[in-house]
């Protein structure tokens, strides 16, 4: 397995008190370096491309956001850059595409530890802590190197609009999330499934508060996982949050990280089955520091676990 991190990625830095806050990329560099120290090994950093990133994005959002570079701004009422926002995102992107190439082309699993994330970010618009749709970016990435179908699950506790809205009508990409629901952003009803030539390949499972492991791995089960199987994908991507956590202050979920190991270990079972262990992960997520640790060496550990 191979790991995509930056110690950049703490150089984003919102304002005082946000959830999104500094020690997310400080706890991301601490497992990279466990995993370094157990022999794992860490893949180089480098910035999306504007061509990459235009894949997903309009020139007049990618022209937003770079006029920000070396500033504090405000783009909505959560989402801010600082200063050296703007290059530490082009890496998240950067890392994100590479991660899904690497697994691609070995059919090796691989994660991106990126910050800021990514799966709110809309084609037009910055939203929810993101600036550029780090998934979204890597799978249209994959779309240009000839892979034909792409799947990707989003286990974050909040549903991801801005992956949802890059892919609706596109019949090659299979987007599913499980989120809390009604909750923020307000979009992922169970009966969004996609439009035009894309209907049928958005799956949203809605959770309501309180919803447990038990209940979550259960969606999966009877609903997400058939559904994933019968797309039969050619790789997997997986938006990694990890604020369905019980202890998240963000979440009203009441997930375990052993809830997110067995989950996980379903996404990579299926991923050795269906795309011969091409799977990639890359972080949303996860606002409570300790669980968020665990979530993450949990994932990998299961990721990793058809590589030993």
């Amino acid at each position: 397995m191979l790991l995509f991190s930056s110690p950049r990625c703490s150089e984003h830095s919102p304002p005082p008190g946000h959830p999104e806050r500094i020690e997310r990329g400080q706890a991301f560099e601490s497992v990279a370096e466990s995993f370094r120290a157990g022999g794992g090994a860490i893949g180089p950093s480098r910035m999306a491309t504007r061509e990459e990133l235009s894949r997903i994005h309009t020139a007049a959002y990618l022209d937003t956001i770079e006029s920000l570079a070396g500033r504090a701004a405000t783009l909505d009422v959560d989402t801010f850059t600082s200063p050296e926002s703007w290059g530490v995102a082009r890496l998240a992107a950067g890392a994100s595409i590479d991660a899904a190439r690497h697994a691609w082309t070995t059919g090796e699993a691989a994660m991106a530890l990126v910050r800021p994330p990514g799966h709110h970010a809309e084609p037009d618009r910055a939203m929810g802590f993101c600036l550029y749709s780090n998934i979204a970016i890597a799978a249209a990435a994959l779309r240009a190197d000839g892979v034909e179908r792409v799947a990707i699950v989003d286990f974050d506790v909040h549903h991801g609009n801005g992956t949802q809205a890059a892919f609706c009508d596109d019949p090659s990409v299979f987007f599913a999330s499980s989120h809390q629901y009604p909750y923020w952003p307000g979009s992922g009803a169970a009966t969004e499934r996609g439009t035009g030539a894309g209907i049928g390949t958005t799956l949203n499972l809605p959770l309501r508060a309180g919803a447990t492991d038990a209940d979550v791995l259960r969606g999966y089960e009877q609903h997400l996982l058939p559904s994933l199987q019968a797309f039969s994908p050619q790789v997997l991507l997986i938006s990694a949050g990890y604020d369905a956590h019980q202890l998240d202050p963000l979440g009203g979920l009441r997930m375990t990280t052993e809830g997110f190991r067995t989950l996980v270990g379903m996404l990579a079972d299926l991923g050795r089955r269906s795309c011969g262990g091409r799977i990639m992960a890359v972080t949303e997520g996860g606002y409570h520091l300790d669980s968020l640790r665990a979530g993450l060496e949990a994932t990998i550990e299961e990721l990793g676990a058809g590589m030993r």
